[in-house]
This record gives structure tokens, sequence and C-alpha cells, in this order.
């Protein structure tokens, strides 16, 4: 029987904006203020591109840093994945803006289109050519500016969003004490007005009204988003955890989601997981859709936090509905 490759994280990379949107600079801008906001959410503040800066500037940034800490140049890609909501256009693909961008030449590239579990849909796409032995090094990147959709008049959504991007190098491997491990992947299309944004599509053309009556933002039933996403964290730990048969004193760090302070800890306390096994950055990024996931891994390497030889569980859900888990060791 052939022994199959497995997908293994060989350089991680980060891309954010230098411009800070503070708890204290929203107040100026909405009926709010950094303890209502604070308490709800557990954000302090969010990145936000400049004039000038776009998601493929943030992708671009990350696929860099990790491409160098893989140990390659970009010329040894064989595939390059990415996963945003907010494309740098509406054709082509952002994906082969930022092949461009990074002077790779006809490598194949490509979008997917998750919301916030994007990155670990792009995860499991790329692991499953390396898998199959049809390609050998691939870049996944999860990116978004979801500022770009944010409506700033909106208390309930504003205070919630930043910019940011996080990727991932992934390798083939034979070493069976690394590589991922485990992936799910799951949507609930009946969800889909949970979180969406009404126009701009072939539903809703954009048009003069659509812009005036602000439906190029992002909509959110709040309430139903919180309910689903402890839900759905709970069940992705618990998947993991089983599938991959593993005890709570097996896994060095859980990275989830950024979406909300209180859905993290909400749902990681069911399996008992000490918060000094939970990485959370949403204090200083918000939540940044596929961005989320990748940008805290690359923080928590950077950090410490993780590394060689670290088990690794990530959980994400978003618009869609979708949700996804992957379990990595380092």
């Amino acid at each position: 029987m052939a022994n199959f490759p497995r997908a293994a994280i060989a350089g991680l990379g980060s891309g954010i904006p230098e411009k800070v949107l503070s708890n204290a600079d929203l107040e100026k801008m909405l009926d709010t203020n950094d303890e209502w906001i604070t308490q709800r959410t557990g954000i302090k503040e969010r990145r936000i591109v400049s004039p000038g800066q776009s998601t493929v500037t943030l992708a671009v940034q990350a696929a860099k840093e990790a491409i160098a800490q893989a140990g390659i140049t970009a010329d040894d890609l064989d595939l390059i994945v990415c996963a945003t909501i907010t494309p740098e256009m509406p054709l082509p693909t952002t994906a082969c803006v930022i092949q461009s961008e990074l002077g790779v030449k006809g490598i194949p590239a490509f979008d997917v289109v998750a919301a916030c579990s994007g990155y670990l849909y792009g995860l499991t796409v790329g692991s499953q050519f390396i898998m199959t032995g049809k390609y050998k090094r691939v870049l996944v990147i999860g990116v978004d500016v979801l500022s770009s959709m944010t409506d700033y008049e909106d208390r309930g959504t504003s205070i919630l969003f930043g910019d940011g991007a996080g990727a991932a190098v992934l390798v083939a491997t034979d070493d069976e004490d690394k590589g991922i491990i485990h992936t799910v992947l799951h949507a609930e299309g009946s969800g889909w007005n949970y979180i969406h944004v009404p126009a701009g599509g072939t539903r809703k053309v954009t048009s003069a009204e659509t812009v005036a009556n602000r439906e190029h933002f992002i909509k959110m039933r709040g309430r139903d988003v919180y309910k689903f996403a402890v839900e759905k964290m709970q069940w992705l730990l618990g998947d993991c955890l089983e599938k991959c048969n593993l005890t709570v004193d097996d896994v060095d760090m859980v990275i989830p989601h950024q979406v909300n302070l209180r859905i993290i800890t909400s749902a990681t306390r069911k399996f008992n997981f000490p918060m000094e096994k939970v990485f959370v950055n949403i204090d200083k990024y918000g939540n940044t859709s596929a961005g989320s996931v990748p940008l805290a891994m690359s923080e928590a390497w950077r950090e410490g936090a993780i590394g060689p030889g670290s088990t690794v569980i990530l959980a994400a859900f978003g618009a869609g509905l979708t949700w996804a888990g992957a379990v990595i060791k380092l």
C-alpha cells in the first residue's frame, strides 16, 4: 500500500496595517465607550488599512514572511490558495494578483470564499494537493480588509472588525510526527442571512439606491451568531480531540477564530482548557475574518507560545454559515 505524504507547515507569516483604530477613536464616531466594547467583545483596538493599501498589500506581506521562514523562494511554490471575502477586485482572483506581486509565473492560483472559516478551508484544500502527491509546496493565505465593508454608523458591527492577513507554506513530509493530521469542514447554508452583505452581487446589483441604503456593508444577527459560534466551537474542539485521540493535556495550544472573547472562553471552558492554552489576540486586531486564525498562529509562533513539536488545534466559524477545524503537529 502506498504511503502518502503529509502536509507540514514550514513557514508562517503575517501582514497587518500600521494604522490603529482604538476604542477611544470609535467613541468619537459612535454612541459607545471603551468599557462597553471591552466587556462585550474583548477588543481594545483594531488595525485598518491606509489609502493605497489593499487586500493584496497585506497578503503579500504575510506571504513573503512565510516564504522566508520556510527557507525557500517564491519560485519554489507549486500553488497559491488565497482565502478572502474582500477580493482585490471582482475579477481576476486575488490569488492571481498575489502571484504577480510575488514575481511567480505559471503556477495555479485561486481564491477560496468561506468567510471567517476561509483559511481553514484553504489549508484543507492545499494539504489535499500535497497528500495526493500533486504538489510539494503550497502557499495558503487568509486575508481580509473588513474595513472596506464595515458600516461605521452601526454600533453593533463597527466595533468588531479589523484588517489583517496570515500565511503558511505547506510542504510534503514523510515525518509521522509532523504535519496536518486532521481537518474538518462544514456548512449550513440555511443560515446565510445571519451575516451577509445584501448588495453588490447578482441578486442585488450595485446601484445608487443600494449605496444610499447602505446595503454594501455587513449586516449581522448578533444573538444568533453568538449562539452559533459557541455551539460550533465546542463541537469543533470535541471533534478534534476525539478524531485524533487527544486529551487536553496533549494539546499545547488552541488557536480559535478571534471573534469575541466571551465566545472563546465559553467554548474552551467546556473542555477545561486553561486560558494559557488558548491563544488570544483579539484585543489588538479585532475580527479579521479569514486573516484571523493564520494571523494568530503566526503571532503565537513569533512569541514562542508554540514551536517545533507543538500540537495545535485550530477552530473557526463564519458567514455561510461555515465552520472548520484542524489539528496540526508542528
